[in-house]
């Protein structure tokens, strides 16, 4: 019987996993800097959380069951929707705010697997809740430009909208939430063609001329702040959406302030769920094609969809393999060093219990040590080190043991050195 793993999973070996964990650490470090703290949740939920948030539709993306108490749950397809009910469960009464938290893991949905889009991948992302906007919102959008630029890449853009400006209009001309709803959907999905023949093809969604002409022309607004004369004379004649448009133009300053500069305007970036409400954003790298989103956030209200008090929060996540793609097509890829910092070859059998002795003295020193298990030739020891690329051997003998010592070989140079066994682990951690 042949066992292969699930369609659409994949199985990450030594080097894959060390570039992943290298990227995981880095993320990790900028997060922390600015004052994020790491959560988990788990990775399955009652099913009634995402189709509260998204609606019952997304039953067909997910991988959900009955457990053996006849309960319906689901694997994890996103992270925001579990942080907003842990914030509810063991937040909202008790932590003082804002809150900032990050959080990294795998998540699932049952698509057509394709390039760059897999049944099982992961998310870094992190929550702001309970920050004043605009600061929160800038503050949010450089620490998610630091992480990205921290991993090398250095193409990436930074596109930002507010939602405000589209829902004003919509208010103005007193749109149904099910239209509005239609419409931010297809707005969403970033298809142009799609979008002018849902308003102004024979059948429009919105049965108002003077609000298509308006929205076609507002969402193909993309540039530097520079546009913001355009939306400014585009929404002049319409009070609802100005409050908006200022708070946006606040944002731009504030970014100036956290010195992102690699962002553009962008009126077409949407988000097809009710609870985005303010500014939004998604980070493109041009350099991965149909695959380059490799990030989406905002702001949101969903912790009231969920039953909670109205607080303040924005958030994004990354797309973990999406930037490990990135990584992998922008920036120049150094070899891994060896996993290891020594290996200890006994020579002899007689010398194997002492070298054991050795090998655990340096772990528990913090350095990373192996050592021979086979019973190897003296040949195939150097051989096998070699090929791991380890970069000293402790050569392990009946006559150094008799004085003592041990022969540390710098397999670069090819020097070796007789060093006391009491003396080791402090040569070790000078070289």
């Amino acid at each position: 019987m042949e066992f292969t793993r699930p369609r659409g999973t994949r199985d990450f070996l030594f080097d894959e996993m060390r570039q992943r964990k290298k990227a995981e650490g880095t993320l990790r470090n900028v997060f922390e800097s600015y004052g994020y703290q790491e959560i988990k949740t788990p990775l399955f939920e009652e099913l009634s959380l995402f189709t509260t948030k998204s609606g019952e539709e997304i039953v067909d993306q997910l991988y959900n069951f009955k457990d053996k108490s006849d309960r319906d749950l689901t694997l994890r397809p996103e992270i925001t929707a579990p942080v907003a009910r842990l914030y509810l469960n063991e937040l909202e009464k008790t932590a003082v705010k804002p809150i900032k938290l990050y959080y990294y893991g795998s998540c699932f949905r049952y698509e057509r697997p394709q390039k760059g889009r897999f049944r099982q991948f992961w998310q870094f992302g992190c929550e702001l809740i309970g920050a004043k906007t605009p600061q929160g919102e800038a503050e949010v959008i450089a620490l998610c430009s630091d992480a990205i630029q921290s991993l090398g890449i250095t193409t990436a853009d930074v596109n930002i909208n507010h939602l405000g400006i589209i829902r004003g209009l919509f208010k103005h001309f007193d749109i149904s939430q099910e239209t509005q709803r239609e419409i931010m959907v297809v707005i969403d999905k970033g298809d142009k063609d799609l979008l002018i023949e849902s308003l102004s093809g024979d059948a429009p969604v919105i049965d108002n001329d003077e609000l298509n002409q308006i929205l076609l022309k507002l969402i193909d607004l993309v540039g530097d702040k520079s546009i913001i004369t355009e939306v400014e004379e585009l929404i002049a004649p319409y009070d609802e959406p100005k409050e908006s448009l200022e708070e946006l133009k606040e944002l731009i300053a504030l970014l100036e302030a956290f010195q992102v500069e690699n962002y553009t305007l962008n009126l077409g970036v949407a988000r097809g769920l009710d609870y985005y409400t303010g500014i939004v954003f998604e980070i493109y790298v041009p350099q991965l094609g149909a695959q380059k989103q490799i990030c989406g956030g905002g702001s949101y209200s969903l912790v009231k969809v969920f039953g909670g008090q109205e607080v303040e929060s924005t958030g994004f996540a990354l797309g973990f393999d999406r930037l490990m793609n990135a990584i992998e097509e922008l920036t120049e890829q150094e070899e891994l060093p060896s996993h290891l910092d020594v290996y200890v070859a006994p020579i002899s059998k007689d010398v194997r219990k002492k070298a054991f002795e050795i090998t655990q003295l340096l772990r528990e020193n913090q350095i990373k040590t192996d050592v021979d298990l086979n019973g190897k030739k003296f040949k195939k020891l150097m051989n096998y080190a070699d090929k791991i690329k380890v970069p000293k051997i402790i050569i392990v003998g009946e006559k150094d043991l008799a004085e003592g010592k041990v022969t540390v070989k710098d397999m670069i140079s090819g020097n070796q050195d007789q060093i006391e066994i009491d003396n080791l682990t402090d040569y070790l951690k000078e070289e």
